[in-house]
């Protein structure tokens, strides 16, 4: 760690400024158990055999694959990185396993193939070059097709079959991916933007030698723009159904598609808030995931009797759920007070990961508040005690994403150390509706404040928060909005922590990923040349200098959605100033699959707070 003047850095190791954890000496405190408590995904399996599934698990310490053998119990760790692995997948047959190699997180690179069983790992698909995963679908006679991104070619999609050279069956400059292959192999859905709107996709249905079968489009015709999602093709041989997401009434929710007779069919689904939903394994009904109000339950639909049927789960948040061949259904549920867990509707536990449990939380409160553009929601954890509190607004990601009632280590460990915590699905965030979603165009980053901003004079007037010891914290997006806020309400916020944010919206354009530069172009209606004014109404880097609030950034050297040579330029500027901050480094992409890095990016980002608010452990005044 250097020291100049006002201004702190660590580098890679950030072992010189690591502070003590809080709680009893000799014993780890709760926030850190929570993170380091075994977990698993809900486990994917092998349509042909069942018995063969694969998760994620961070029992090393480190995210990484599982092999599970559900006839004998077997469990085996199937990849080890240094950085982690998530990204995998079965063979139909459950004879092989596919996982993206990536180099520290850059999410550049191949995939990799290895027995079931164990054994070696092989090049998956030999003669395609390294690229961004644009999409994967494995079939039954060993064809792969695979989605390609790079900077050079836009995205390609390929088909490779055993023993022959990839062919090559799509191309275009804007961004695309595999949607899903048959249950025969006769049709790839793609979903593609080709039209020029990164937000709202199209759908191709192509035969395998890349001739087109049918086209749907809900970009065309219309005074707005509305998206389209693939689901899955029915898991029937012969069956060409394809299930759809689609935005026609305002909100996502699937219809049914058969690209051969052109039929669509409306499913008669009458929920309030998004709708998503995937086949049961015998193709006649339809496992339904239903998010509202930051909820997420589960139903099951049958299309012949239009009979929707309420599967059983508790009140919270499932993260996701597949349909068994023998009818249960398994879900990966949580609450904000309750840690995850694999359950089934049977009633048996699906996977019980050893060693201690993760201590609980608190719930969260809704608090809906009226902002400029509409009533806000944003979920509300208190600490014990009597307000007002320094409180925390954790701001997520995405844009198009939305914080729920779901178990999260992060805010957890502020409510342990006395701070309330505020997070609040401003507008652009998904399970409100469309017209939510879609409002932050040409505005970038401007109209999230204004909702944070609401949310914040509630929370201020409500008693909740003490107006001076407000926090604005977040990653990814969240990192970029608190860096914004900083500088454009910068009598408002006492401090802000930013973790791979964006931070110089115009080198960030030209560095990052291509997908993420189609996204750009989408938000901002074009490139920082052909529209600067509102690339630097929409950039941190603008506003640097009216920052008045102490600034904590923590940046993945290897980032490719949020590289460092923009973050850099950033801190670069509060140096200029002397400005109060410190940056920690990591060698890592767009965050940390390890856990003791993360847990060390929580304790960095913790002291960082209670030193420039002058708090004690507890979140408490210094006197």
């Amino acid at each position: 760690m250097t020291d100049e003047t006002t201004t702190a850095n660590t580098d890679s190791s950030g072992a010189a400024c690591a502070p003590r954890a809080a709680g009893s000496p000799g014993a780890a405190p709760d926030w850190e158990k929570r993170f380091r408590a075994p977990r698993v995904s809900l486990p994917e399996w092998a349509e042909d055999a069942p018995d063969r599934s694969l998760f994620v698990s961070n029992a090393t310490g480190t995210f990484e694959l599982y092999a599970w053998d559900r006839a004998t119990g077997e469990q085996r760790q199937v990849t080890d990185r240094p950085n982690g692995t998530t990204d995998g997948t079965l063979t139909p047959d459950g004879e092989w396993i596919w996982w993206f190699s990536d180099t520290d997180g850059d999410e550049f690179g191949v995939w990799m193939r290895q027995p079931f069983g164990g054994g070696a790992d092989e090049p998956a698909a030999p003669g395609l070059e390294p690229s961004y995963p644009a999409g994967l679908a494995l079939g039954r006679d060993g064809t792969a097709v695979i989605g390609r991104s790079t900077d050079e070619d836009g995205t390609t999609i390929h088909v490779v079959r055993p023993g022959q050279p990839p062919v090559e069956i799509y191309r275009h400059r804007e961004s695309a991916g595999v949607g899903a292959l048959s249950h025969d192999g006769s049709l790839i859905a793609v979903e593609h933007t080709e039209h020029g709107d990164a937000m709202h996709s199209a759908i191709r249905v192509v035969r395998p030698d890349g001739s087109t079968v049918a086209e749907l489009d809900d970009t065309k015709g219309g005074t707005e723009e509305l998206g389209l999602s693939v689901m899955g093709f029915a898991p029937v041989d012969g069956d060409s159904r394809l299930l759809v997401g689609h935005q026609r009434r305002g909100r996502w929710e699937p219809m049914i598609w058969d690209p051969l007779s052109g039929e669509e069919s409306a499913l008669a689904i009458d929920l309030p808030g998004d709708v998503g939903a995937d086949w049961y394994p015998d193709g006649a009904a339809l496992l339904v995931e239903h998010e509202f109000r930051a909820r997420a339950e589960l139903w099951r639909y049958e299309p012949l009797t239009r009979t929707l049927t309420r599967v059983e789960t508790p009140t919270g948040t499932v993260s996701g759920a597949t349909a068994r061949p023998d009818g249960a259904v398994e879900f990966l549920w949580s609450s904000a007070a309750q840690p995850p867990e694999v359950r089934s509707t049977s009633g048996a536990v699906v996977l019980d990961p050893p060693g201690a449990k993760a201590p609980g939380s608190v719930p969260v409160t809704d608090a809906w508040v009226e902002g400029p553009g509409g009533t806000v929601h944003a979920l509300v954890q208190r600490p014990e005690g009597d307000g007002p509190f320094p409180t925390v607004f954790e701001v997520h990601g995405g844009p198009t994403w939305h914080d729920s009632d779901a178990f999260a280590s992060g805010p957890a460990a502020w409510v342990d150390h006395g701070f309330a915590v505020v997070r609040v699905n401003y507008r652009g965030s998904t399970g409100y509706g469309r017209e939510w979603t879609d409002a932050l165009k040409h505005r970038v980053g401007l109209i999230e404040l204004e909702d944070i901003a609401a949310v914040r004079e509630w929370a201020v007037s409500s008693g909740l928060a003490d107006p001076q010891r407000l926090v604005l914290s977040g990653g990814s997006w969240g990192g970029y909005l608190t860096l914004l806020g900083l500088g454009t309400q910068p009598e408002a916020w006492a401090l802000g922590l930013a973790a791979v944010p964006v931070a110089d919206y115009v080198t960030a354009y030209h560095d990052e990923m291509e997908a993420l530069k189609a996204m750009d172009r989408t938000l901002l209606g074009g490139t920082p040349e052909e529209v600067p004014e509102r690339f630097e109404a929409s950039s941190p880097l603008t506003y640097v200098d009216a920052v008045r609030a102490p600034v904590y950034i923590s940046a993945g050297v290897n980032d490719p959605r949020c590289p460092i040579r923009q973050v850099e330029n950033y801190v670069d500027r509060l140096k200029a100033r002397n400005h109060p901050h410190e940056v920690y480094r990591y060698d890592a992409g767009h965050g940390s699959l390890v856990v003791e890095e993360r847990i060390k990016q929580v304790r960095l980002e913790l002291d960082f707070t209670r030193r420039y608010l002058g708090l004690g452990g507890d979140g408490e005044l210094k006197e």
